[in-house]
């Protein structure tokens, strides 16, 4: 768990490569199953071909489906489920019908104005798209693409602080009940994800070699 940017994907990739367990990305099972046809999958398309959000009860089903296969059965991690209460209370069901927990719950934790600075400093050269970042990437010589010398530079919608912050309010409204959900359950474990990213995956590396 974490909000947008606190550097999930980064630590989620490396947890796969040592722990050689399958990453379960809800993403990438919606696209598998709507593409294997599964009739979880089937559903989903149903609701996303007329630009519906999935009820919790249909992307419930493709977790369920793929909790199932073969691969997991020496572990696997979540990664973007559950996203509310609801999903939450149905993967504890699903995994006790095959007598198995969840063993910890990982939340990199990064102070919201961090990650206004990291989300919105990303701008693009109009002329070549090359992207920067201004914490992490500027241009060699400040005003001047480094691709193609263009003097001219613009910010997405999606990249201005604004648009971020909104995005952060809701994601922190949507994870709050699942944090205190899992705190209560005693595994979930909080990382400070504002130092390096090596840094951070020892602390993850030090959670789960204990468990």
């Amino acid at each position: 768990m974490g909000l947008p940017g606190a550097g999930k994907g980064t630590q989620a990739d490396k947890i796969i490569k040592e722990f050689d367990i399958p990453h379960i990305s809800t993403g990438d099972i919606f696209r598998a199953a709507i593409k294997n046809e599964t009739p979880m999958g089937l559903k989903a398309k149903g609701f996303i071909d007329n630009g519906e959000l999935v009820p919790d009860e249909v992307t419930n089903g493709i977790v369920n489906e793929r909790l199932a296969e073969d691969d997991t059965k020496d572990g696997f991690m979540l990664d973007g489920f559950p996203r509310n209460l609801v999903q939450a209370n149905a993967l504890d069901a699903m995994l006790a019908e095959s007598d198995r927990q969840l063993d910890a719950v990982l939340n990199i934790d990064v102070n919201p104005e961090v990650l206004v600075d990291r989300l919105s400093g990303r701008f693009l050269c109009k002329n070549c798209g090359t992207a920067y970042h201004r914490l992490y990437n500027m241009p060699k010589v400040e005003g001047t693409c480094d691709v193609c010398g263009s003097h001219d530079f613009y910010q997405r919608e999606d990249d201005k602080p604004e648009t971020v912050k909104n995005r952060l309010s809701v994601n922190i409204e949507m994870n709050t009940p699942l944090v205190d959900f899992y705190n209560d359950k005693g595994i979930l474990h909080t990382i400070n994800g504002e130092q390096d990213i090596e840094v951070v995956y020892q602390a993850v590396q030090k959670v789960l070699t204990n468990i």
